[in-house]
């Protein structure tokens, strides 16, 4: 029996390993598997031009609750004594602090995931003692014992090993029993190994039994393969709507299942949720560095050799080759979308309010996405059809200058004047539709305007305008205005107009840049309480309602002030302007209103 130091300047390994690679202990079992997977593939890579081939290559985690020990076994490649002493004795590193600096770079050279010796070393956050049993596959290869307690010694000799492969046993410590509970030693391997190519058993148990849905051609799966694959993943969550299946092989290797899931009021947008796995390794349901926000509420799986993990592989180092991936996911994201919408267009309104939030995020926060999202960006118009701003303007630009009306209130007593007039008008629900409708005016050169945001020309009647003079030089419309003002509120400005409708005697004009400066602050829940907003009441000279009022003026003033309060909080209310705090005293007027209408009749 030889006895050799370990080549790294430093008394016990174990220190470094606990407290600088790896955040958890179950880690150890996926990295000795991985390397037992790594193994068997460089077996087979060597036998594939020879007639004798091994066909039951498998891993066999086997556990002794009595010798306290786990055992990790392959049948894979093996090795001689100078490959132990090469990949297990020479760590190759000079000390805890350079290995650190050196291994937490960027620099792709120094990259050194898939080197046996280092996930190797990560049995020690579990094991006092570990062995390693190992035959090489060459002929006439003598089988070698390596025995270490985590100190910087260790012994090898010649093993009785019969077995091509490499058994690793590790002597649990006190403080990891439980992973001497086979369901426990299951639960992992099922959770970092589901998809690893050779069979894993634990105790005869079978861990992994099927290739993972990536690795099919998109043509050869069924909408039933990807549901069930993603019950798979999430067995607690709803089905999803659609997915997109991702495969590249050049300028980098990626596949993966995207899906898009359904949004309901238990949804966690903020949950991590896409699975990582490097060649089919699980690393982390951590992608937020990978795709772009406004895809991580997405679901599925990715996996790619290409991605950057730090040295633990437990997460991405930021690199360009990220920022790449991240770019084209997002293509094929949009790709399938924009498919979607011209191919199968009802389907994708079926999906708009689960998708919508993703489209417009990406739209705001990815000009390349805009570019490709713009054609599907949609919304309802007041003809119940869906269409997108270019195609509204292609529609309507002989008749409303460049300009789109949209509104947030779908039962507005307000709209019905634009649909009498024909006018076409979008709804516009989400609050962050006001950031979107920004952008698109700055790209498309058009002016978003709500439609109690301004008086258009297209609602008035300039036929039926009380524009005649009196002695004074007053016309009728700007006397009824100084009858209401004078009656209302100091600081409200009042406006006499006529309007194309009789059916509505006043509404509540909020300048455009206003209205949706508040609408962010109200969205952001900030403090709007002095937030300056200038009101203007504009009143329509072809109401009969508002002229029957002002042929009150005289005949019964108070009557007529009563109702002029009536009309404008009536209009806050239908804007849904009236504080909730001034409810109690519109009720009580309101009451009071109907009391004397009731007296004057009775009278």
């Amino acid at each position: 029996m030889a006895k050799g130091t370990l080549s790294v300047n430093c008394e016990n390994i174990l220190p470094i390993i606990k407290k600088w690679l790896y955040s958890d202990k179950d880690i150890f079992l996926r990295e000795l598997v991985s390397n037992s997977s790594d193994a068997i593939s460089k077996l087979k890579l060597l036998q594939a031009n020879s007639p004798e081939k091994t066909t039951d290559f498998r891993i066999d985690v086997t556990i002794d609750p009595a010798k306290k020990t786990i055992t990790i076994t392959d049948n894979g490649i093996g090795m001689i004594k100078s490959e132990v002493e090469k990949y297990i004795a020479e760590i190759a590193f000079s000390g805890a602090e350079d290995f650190l600096k050196k291994y937490n770079t960027q620099n792709e050279k120094d990259q050194i995931i898939g080197h046996f010796g280092l996930g190797f070393y990560s049995a020690y956050m579990v094991a006092k003692k570990v062995e390693i049993n190992t035959k090489s596959y060459q002929k006439d290869s003598e089988a070698v014992l390596w025995s270490c307690d985590g100190s910087s010694s260790y012994e090898i000799s010649s093993s009785t090993y019969d077995k091509t492969g490499t058994s690793i046993t590790l002597y649990i410590d006190e403080e990891s029993s439980e992973f001497l509970e086979k369901d426990k030693v299951v639960q992992i391997l099922k959770k970092y190994c589901p998809y690893l190519p050779y069979s894993i058993f634990v105790e005869d148990t079978l861990v992994n039994n099927k290739d993972p849905l990536w690795l099919k051609p998109s043509s050869d799966c069924s909408d039933n393969d990807y549901l069930s694959f993603y019950r798979e993943l999430y067995p607690f969550d709803a089905d999803p709507i659609f997915w997109v299946h991702l495969n590249v092989d050049y300028p980098f290797n990626l596949k993966g299942i995207l899906y898009f899931p359904k949004i309901n009021s238990n949804f966690d947008i903020n949950k991590n949720t896409i699975k990582l796995f490097c060649n089919r390794v699980y690393v982390s349901d951590n992608c937020k560095d990978l795709l772009p926000d406004y895809l991580t509420i997405l679901r599925g799986a990715i996996d790619s050799p290409d991605i950057p993990l730090n040295v633990s592989r437990s997460y991405l180092q930021m690199d360009s080759t990220v920022k790449k991936l991240g770019s084209h996911i997002s293509k094929k994201i949009s790709d399938r979308l924009s498919n979607l919408h011209s191919s199968e267009k009802e389907k994708f309104i079926s999906f708009w309010p689960d998708i919508e939030m993703i489209i417009k995020l990406g739209i705001l926060q990815d000009d390349k996405f805009y570019e490709r999202a713009s054609s599907f960006l949609i919304w309802k118009n007041t003809e119940d059809n869906w269409t997108s701003a270019a195609e509204y303007l292609e529609r309507n630009k002989e008749k409303y200058k460049n300009k789109i009306f949209y509104t947030h209130e779908k039962d507005s007593h307000f709209l019905s004047l634009f649909k009498e007039k024909k006018i076409e008008v979008l709804y516009v629900n989400s609050h962050i539709d006001i950031a979107v409708l920004n952008l698109l005016e700055s790209k498309l050169s058009t002016k978003f305007q709500r439609i109690d945001g301004d008086i258009d020309e297209s609602i008035l009647d300039p036929s039926k305008e009380k524009t005649l003079l009196d002695a004074s030089g007053k016309s009728e419309s700007s006397k009824i205005a100084d009858f209401f003002r004078q009656n209302l509120e100091k600081d409200l400005k009042v406006e006499a107009k006529s309007l194309s409708s009789e059916t509505i005697p006043a509404f509540l004009l909020l300048k455009e840049d206003e209205r949706r400066l508040r609408d962010y602050f109200h969205a952001t829940k900030q403090d709007m309480q002095n937030f300056p907003a200038e009101k203007t009441l504009v009143i329509n000279t072809n109401s009969k309602l508002i002229n029957k009022v002002y042929s009150l003026k005289n005949k019964n003033p108070d009557l007529a002030k009563d109702l002029i309060l009536q009309i404008y909080n009536l209009s806050l209310l239908s804007q849904k302007e009236l504080s909730p705090n001034n409810l109690p005293n519109f009720i009580a007027h309101s009451t009071s209103l109907l009391e004397k209408l009731t007296d004057s009749l009775t009278n």
